[in-house]
């Protein structure tokens, strides 16, 4: 049997453990095919739709940010990205975030395919954005101070990845996605 013909366990039953403005944590006892019976923590993401983009300056030139990550209490290099506002498509809110965090804007925009964090969990995903054609056009933003943008290049993406700033797994990711793509 292929794993797309199992059976998903049955949800015997969920609670919430704990919720803040950004996290809801619940517990969620599963009985699997098998009866075997678990109980599984998880984070439910009730933020909505998240963007990652990644703008093409030309076909070897990314714009990465440098900004604060509160997560790892140090500054990440990593492609800009953001939520969704109610009523956006990706696209559009990848737009408004490249002009909000970058500075510019695209002409060219292209869904490439969609990350998830720590599936077993978390259900959050990140849907990935190729911005190209990209023009001058700034938009406020609700960041707490300005962001740096970073031009990199796609041919030198084994020294980004030596560089203990960029560690953040869905900005790799989507590099090399970009890089096999364009090149």
């Amino acid at each position: 049997m292929t794993d797309s013909q199992r059976t998903p366990p049955v949800v015997l039953g969920t609670v919430t453990l704990a919720k803040t403005r950004v996290f809801h944590v619940e517990g969620v006892s599963l009985r699997f095919a098998n009866g075997v019976e678990v109980e599984y923590e998880r984070l439910r993401s009730d933020a909505g739709m998240a963007v990652m983009i990644v703008p093409m300056l030309d076909n070897d030139t990314v714009l990465m940010i440098r900004e604060y990550a509160a997560g790892v209490e140090r500054y990440e290099l990593a492609l800009p990205k953001g939520r969704a506002e109610p009523g956006e498509s990706v696209l559009e809110a990848a737009n408004r975030e490249l002009m909000e965090e970058v500075g510019y804007g695209a002409r060219l925009l292209e869904t490439l395919t969609s990350f998830t964090l720590a599936p077993s969990y978390l259900n959050h995903a990140t849907q990935v954005v190729l911005a190209r054609d990209l023009y001058k056009q700034k938009l406020t933003g609700d960041e707490p101070e300005e962001i740096e943008v970073v031009p990199w290049r796609l041919s030198r993406l084994s020294e980004l990845l030596a560089n203990p700033e960029c560690t953040e797994a869905r900005s790799i990711a989507a590099l090399f996605l970009v890089r096999e793509r364009l090149g």
